[in-house]
């Protein structure tokens, strides 16, 4: 009985991980069966999305089991069984709203493939929602009696909540000003957006399935199912030899000593980043490998430390990265575009961060000079050089197939991701024999776990942006703006305050969700591209990966390296200014983000 209860409670990782692996296998076939059998799985765009919907729900449930679930901490401590009760209630409401959603479906017959039923997989989303709850509301006391009426009780509180209270007129600013407060008590970030969603919806006496309705919009987009795809094989690169391997290739490449290691680990990271889709997950994957590597080079502990930190989030405008691949789907860019639009701010901002970041100056030798140079010469050796490089040739290739299967048109987004994630299985697992079942397993379920909890979070604040885009807060904002000031340089030097203050505030995907749709009609009304504006944009959220609260690298390299917290954030601020010089850089320059995909659209 109680291996059928433990079987029962991880059984939201199995269905998650069950969906990865489908959403892998159909583009897959759909590439073998088009050529030849002129068709392939009917509906599968559509089917491939609808599973990214499933893997999405109980991906949720399982980071919530295993406390991944995105929040700011506890600011305000001891309360924190008051914000998991409030976050229960709001997720009652949400499956109320969601079922509401999920019923008006259910009469319009629509068929999904092979005749199942479209709302079949959108019925995920309340019982979702009530599982969410009940396990948050769980976790609200210690007794196990208290824990099941508090699992059961707490959601369905929420439920009639929503019941009662749908269509109602709601007084806002005592619910703004509880939800602020329990943001600082440490509730998930999905429940303090979803509530205020709620309560906007509430205010103006609007259906609360509007909510539910932008959740399921922003998880079945076409070309979302590009971010789980390419999250899994960058995990799969990141738990198996391919980070040494990469390692050895770049630390060869650009030569030993002082600053041909500080080039290469600078490199690395950012690269490893965009693959991975996080830069968390660089700093797990390469910290423990690039600190003594940056130490036996003579360089210092602590300015190691903040350069692996902050290198680690320039990777955000390389492909794949997966805040590009967001814009681009929010921004209605094509992806491809944004795939070229990145490269060369990426070096701009790699150059700015070796630079004015401090991170080349001349520093003492820790080695014997006539050892390091001994090191030097047999790290740039020809033969080291072809021997690394042979051992990574199979790393080496999985960027062409990423990034060359999609802006060679050859395949779509969700294609060209579960091509890649394929290329990542064979390769670590035939070729180099390092990834085993087990090992697959950890990745899928920690991919879904990632992508679950970050899909929350979108769909909550779509939820919140659909409602001030009709509320015509854009149009607001626009006529303010212009009105202070009609120079693109300062709106631009303002805008890059602003966005830098945000990133440091706002989780990067809400951050992109929200504040994409109503700056963007503000940014092109100053004559800046739609691409320009993206880069400047997941530019200054670079700047945000290093800053309290929502910072999240200094928290990672606090634990991976044992350092304080202040420690970290403290050698980290001549990163952010060189970071901030090179977001002003590509927005004084639009060149150096649009001449590349202008280029290669011309056939240049």
């Amino acid at each position: 009985m109680g291996r059928f209860l433990k079987g029962l409670m991880q059984a939201d990782t199995s269905l998650a991980s069950l969906a990865l692996v489908f959403m892998a296998l159909i583009p897959l076939v759909e590439i073998l069966s088009r050529p030849m059998m002129g068709k392939g799985i009917d509906n599968a765009p559509v089917l491939v999305q609808h599973l990214g919907l499933v893997m999405a729900m109980w991906g949720a449930i399982a980071a919530e089991r295993h406390g991944h679930l995105t929040s700011l901490g506890r600011i305000l401590p001891g309360l924190q069984g008051v914000a998991n009760a409030c976050a229960a209630l709001i997720c009652g409401v949400l499956a109320w709203a969601s079922w509401q959603f999920v019923a008006s479906e259910m009469t319009a017959h629509q068929p999904l493939a092979y005749g199942v039923p479209v709302w079949w997989v959108q019925a995920c989303m309340p019982l979702g929602f009530a599982l969410l709850g009940a396990k948050l509301a769980a976790r609200c006391a210690g007794v196990w009696f208290v824990k099941w009426l508090c699992a059961v009780v707490i959601p369905l509180e929420g439920m009639a909540l929503g019941y009662c209270l749908d269509g109602i007129s709601l007084v806002l600013w005592p619910v703004a000003v509880g939800l602020l407060l329990l943001l600082l008590c440490g509730a998930p970030i999905f429940a303090v957006l979803g509530g205020l969603a709620l309560a906007l919806f509430w205010q103006d006496g609007l259906p609360l399935a509007s909510v539910a309705l932008s959740h399921y919009q922003i998880t079945v987009n076409p070309s979302l199912p590009a971010l789980p795809l390419f999250t899994l094989a960058g995990l799969i690169f990141a738990r198996t030899g391919a980070a040494q391997r990469l390692g050895a290739v770049f630390m060869t490449l650009f030569g030993g000593g002082v600053s041909g290691t500080v080039i290469a680990a600078t490199v690395l990271c950012s690269c490893f980043t965009a693959f991975t889709g996080g830069s968390g997950v660089t700093i797990l994957a390469l910290g423990g490998l690039l600190l003594p590597l940056l130490r036996q080079a003579g360089y210092p502990e602590q300015r190691s430390i903040s350069l692996v930190t902050s290198a680690s989030a320039l990777g955000v405008l390389l492909a794949p990265s997966v805040p590009l691949i967001m814009y681009a789907i929010i921004a209605r860019v094509p992806i491809n575009t944004m795939f070229l639009a990145g490269l060369v701010p990426a070096v701009v901002m790699v150059l700015c961060l070796l630079v004015f970041g401090g991170y080349l100056k001349r520093l003492p030798m820790a080695v014997a000079p006539a050892a390091l140079d001994q090191r030097t010469k047999e790290q740039r050796t020809t033969e080291r050089l072809r021997t690394v490089l042979w051992r990574a040739k199979w790393e080496m290739m999985a960027p062409w197939v990423a990034i060359g299967s999609l802006v060679s048109g050859w395949a779509t987004p969700t294609e060209s991701a579960a091509l890649t994630v394929i290329y990542a299985v064979l390769t670590q697992s035939l070729v180099h024999r390092e990834l085993t079942g087990r090992m697959l397993m950890t990745c899928l379920s920690h991919c879904a776990q990632v992508i679950g909890g970050v899909m929350l979070i979108l769909g909550m604040a779509l939820g919140l942006t659909n409602y001030l885009v009709d509320a015509g807060i854009p149009d607001l904002a626009i006529e303010a703006v212009q009105g202070l000031t009609q120079n693109k340089y300062v709106f631009l030097l303002a805008l890059n305050v602003f966005l830098f203050a945000a990133g440091a505030l706002m989780e990067i995907y809400a951050a992109i969700v929200v504040l994409v749709p109503l700056l963007l009609p503000l940014a092109t009304s100053y004559g800046i591209d739609p691409v320009h504006f993206g880069i400047i944009f997941l530019a200054n959220m670079e700047m945000g990966f290093l800053c309290p609260p929502a910072g999240m690298n200094i928290y990672f390299a606090s634990a991976v390296f044992g350092q304080p917290l202040r420690a970290v954030a403290t050698s980290v601020l001549p990163a952010l200014l060189a970071i901030f010089v090179g977001t002003l850089l590509i927005s004084w320059l639009p060149l150096l983000a649009t001449a590349l995909p202008t280029w290669m659209a011309q056939g240049w």
